[in-house]
This record gives structure tokens, C-alpha cells and sequence, in this order.
């Protein structure tokens, strides 16, 4: 599959001074008709489809920006379709630093419960990568507000889970803010959970 997770993308070819034409492909799944591939600027949010039978596309995408990219399995015979896992790549361009990838909140898990311990507490985590390997450090937004505006704590980059104190039957929104060496940010998504 192709471009590969958390990696830079071999583009095909240059398509004018600020985009460049990249090559995706992924394996066939049973019983699909249709393939929907979605693209996501991670800068800006926006968001390229292209339905395909293949199993490659090709997009133009901007140069120097990192982006996400899934695919959807379709039949006519359901409604239902199956969506693969989302990946992260960088799409080259002149820079000489890469912006880190917004990190990704692996628990609580999005619109879950989480189960405060003996203490009112629970942890928070969450995986960040970056090309470069120069995150300098995390920081962890939590609150009842979305999004969230309190700044819990300021971790360094070796470090991807915060145990927090929290109250009971409430809903929080967390977020985490990546910054690497060179004081590049990136946001990641907004994240919900209960607590019980």
C-alpha cells in the first residue's frame, strides 16, 4: 500500500510549482464494487474523493503538507461499506523541516466511558510521529468545553500518556498540540469522552 504510514511520499511527477501528482494503491477487497478514496489536507481539513474500481488512483496534491488518506469499500448489494485504517504522509516540497503529524489520541477512545481508578483519576494517551524525529514536546489540553482551552501539562517528547484527576458522570474534551525543535505545531483532532 502505498504512500506508506507516517512517511514521505515518492511523488510521480511535479505538477506546476506548488502541487504534485501522487500515486496511490492498496489491495482489492472481496466483494467491492467501488472504491472511494479520501484525501485529507491535514493543514486545512479539505478533503479530495475519487471513486475508482482500481485498486490505484492518482491525485494532485499540494506540495510541502501533510496529509491523511483512507479508502472505502462499496457494494450496491448493501448499505454498509467497510472503511480501511487512516494513514498519515508528508507530501514533499522545498522545506528542509517537516511539521510533526497531529498526534493521534489512542484512549480514551473517541465517544467512549472511561472508568476513573481509586484515586478520580485516568489516563490519557496518545502516539505522535514526525519525519524529522525532532518532537520536542506534547501538550495536553483538557476540559468540558470543545474545544479545549486548559493547558493541563506540557510533557516531553518521550512521554505519551498523563494520568488526570477527573469528576464523576462527565463529559470531557481533550486535545494534544505537538511542537518539534524546529517550533513547528501541529493540532490533533478533538477527542470526547464519559467518565464514570
Amino acid at each position: 500500500m502505498a504512500p506508506a504510514k507516517n512517511s514521505e511520499c515518492t511523488p510521480v511527477q511535479s505538477d506546476g510549482d506548488n502541487s504534485s501528482i501522487v500515486r496511490f494503491n492498496w489491495n482489492a477487497a472481496d466483494h467491492t464494487e467501488v472504491y472511494e478514496l479520501q484525501v485529507t489536507n491535514l493543514n486545512t481539513g479539505t478533503v479530495q474523493y475519487r471513486n475508482t474500481s482500481s485498486t490505484v488512483e492518482t491525485l494532485s496534491l499540494a506540495k510541502g503538507t501533510p496529509f491523511s488518506w483512507v479508502v472505502v469499500s462499496e457494494n450496491s448489494e448493501t448499505t454498509a461499506s467497510v472503511s480501511s485504517d487512516s494513514w498519515l504522509f508528508y507530501n514533499p516540497g522545498s522545506e528542509i523541516t517537516h511539521v510533526p503529524f497531529p498526534a493521534e489520541l489512542t484512549f480514551p477512545v473517541q465517544g467512549s466511558t472511561a472508568f476513573r481508578d481509586v484515586n478520580n483519576e485516568i489516563s490519557l494517551k496518545w502516539v505522535g510521529k514526525d519525519l524529522d524525529n525532532d518532537i520536542e514536546s506534547y501538550g495536553i489540553y483538557l476540559s468540558n468545553e470543545n474545544p479545549p482551552t486548559t493547558l493541563l501539562k506540557t510533557t516531553d517528547a518521550g512521554v505519551s500518556e498523563l494520568i488526570v484527576e477527573v469528576a464523576d458522570d462527565a463529559v470531557y474534551f481533550w486535545k494534544v498540540v505537538t511542537t518539534d525543535e524546529e517550533g513547528n505545531v501541529s493540532t490533533s483532532t478533538v477527542s470526547e469522552f464519559k467518565t464514570r
